[in-house]
């Protein structure tokens, strides 16, 4: 998982936040029904000892210990329910206390007594191992004595029933943060949605496909503002790219003929029997800058058509490997001039469809590019064989080689690794241009590894067609 993509970060976000808010939620909630039951328990003892103080010392005009003691067991049976009942007077002394109920919670004994506090009162009062919930209210006897009479409870009820909540809590809210976690993964994925459609069709758009756009979600968002902008930009270099190529094709159409003009008008004044050698040697080196000049107008104007998307003149299958060889055959004459050996291994069926023409061109290009960069001596050799249901033609040589930070840029127009050396053996840099644009007119790609004094080898690799080959 890519922890720096924005979905991460949205969810990451989203789910910290949440977490946040359900743990202070659920601890409010806790808060608050511990205050809650508290709060009831403590009211009940205060009106249970209001009762007490209500029915057994108020109407009393003198107070019998002994008959008090009968009637608080009689009436609240405080050991077997579990109660804290304590009668004291005002100075302290005690009237009655229960003693230790049947479940053993508390010790009475324990249970300091309530002092000069104001009344009435409730407090939770700790005890070893467990606590009290006590409430206490003062009485007035007939006979104008004081009293105090405090009830309470054991908090283990309470505190059961709090930690049965905190149970669930901590149960609950790791599923609740998970489940809307998992949520909100679904609803970023869907959000972003539109944006990896729109990065996708982008990849899809290149020079062949300007005119093509990117999809726009009618959502009224920051995403279709973003999907319109980058349309109108693509509109924009759509023209930008229109006007470079028709500039580029209107160049080089109108070139050829004052070069073909100035050739002739060279090549007739070359053949002056009057011309000294100096001027005759002059005007052959501005006829091998014509030509030169002629080849790269040539490349242009073949460079533009492709640009232009133009169709093949023939789409027909044949014989890949055949083409090769052929090919091979008639360069090798180039390749005899510089004492450089040109071999072929081509196998059969290696059916391919397209513009045999163009692919021919391909195979002069990549042998000429290899013949050209290889010193005397060398070899060049051309295979054509079937590769997962891809033809393959490759030319590696072991000349000069290509370096490292060079072989990004090879297929740019223009592109030379060696200027000054290029332009001794006629390059313009156009060469691999036209291979890279004639490839992708027919599906194929193209690839080169090198490596510095040991040769290169550059790889086309074209889907196999169905059916048998033309014979030519």
């Amino acid at each position: 998982m890519n922890t720096r993509s924005l979905s991460f970060r949205l969810v990451a976000w989203y789910a910290g936040v949440l977490t946040i808010v359900f743990v202070l939620l659920g601890g409010l909630t806790w808060l608050f029904l511990r205050h809650y039951l508290n709060t009831n328990v403590l009211g009940i003892q205060e009106r249970r000892a209001q009762q007490i103080a209500d029915t057994l010392l108020t109407p009393a005009t003198r107070i019998d210990e002994q008959r008090l003691r009968q009637q608080v067991e009689a009436l609240y049976a405080p050991e077997v329910n579990g109660r804290f009942i304590r009668i004291s007077a005002a100075d302290g002394r005690l009237l009655y206390v229960c003693g230790v109920p049947r479940d053993g919670s508390f010790d009475p004994s324990q249970v300091p007594q309530a002092g000069a506090a104001p009344l009435p009162w409730a407090r939770k009062q700790p005890l070893a191992g467990t606590a009290l919930l006590i409430a206490a209210v003062g009485a007035r006897a007939g006979d104008g004595s004081r009293y105090v009479v405090e009830v309470g409870t054991s908090s283990a009820a309470t505190e059961a029933t709090l930690a049965h909540v905190l149970g669930v809590l901590a149960i609950g809210l790791p599923v609740a943060v998970g489940v809307a976690v998992a949520g909100g993964f679904v609803l970023v994925r869907r959000a972003l949605k539109p944006v990896e459609s729109i990065a996708l069709k982008a990849e899809d758009i290149s020079l062949h496909n300007l005119s093509e756009r990117l999809p726009v979600v009618q959502s009224g968002d920051e995403i279709e503002r973003l999907s319109v902008a980058l349309n109108r930009m693509i509109h924009r270099l759509e023209d930008a790219v229109r006007s470079s190529k028709q500039f580029v094709a209107d160049a080089s159409h109108e070139l050829r003929t004052p070069l073909t003009v100035m050739r002739g008008e060279l090549e007739s004044l070359a053949q002056d029997a009057g011309l000294g050698g100096e001027t005759r040697e002059t005007l052959g080196s501005v006829l091998e800058e014509v030509d030169r000049l002629g080849e790269i107008v040539d490349g242009l104007f073949a460079l533009s058509r492709l640009d232009a998307g133009e169709a093949p003149a023939e789409r027909v299958r044949f014989d890949l490997g055949e083409l090769a060889a052929t090919t091979a055959g008639q360069m090798s004459l180039l390749a005899d001039d510089k004492r450089v050996s040109v071999s072929c291994e081509s196998a059969g069926g290696v059916t391919v469809e397209g513009d045999r023409a163009r692919l021919k061109q391909v195979v002069v290009n990549l042998l000429d590019n290899a013949i050209k960069y290889t010193p005397s001596g060398g070899q060049v050799r051309l295979a054509v064989r079937r590769e997962a249901g891809f033809a393959v033609l490759e030319v590696s040589d072991n000349g000069i080689g290509i370096p490292a930070n060079a072989l990004p840029h090879v297929f740019q127009r223009f592109f030379r690794v060696d200027r000054s050396r290029s332009r001794e053996q006629g390059g313009a840099g156009l060469g691999l241009s036209i291979v890279k644009s004639i490839c992708s007119a027919h599906g194929a790609e193209v690839e080169v590894s090198s490596s510095p004094g040991q040769g290169s080898t550059f790889r086309v690799r074209q889907p196999l067609a169905a059916g048998p080959a033309l014979q030519s």
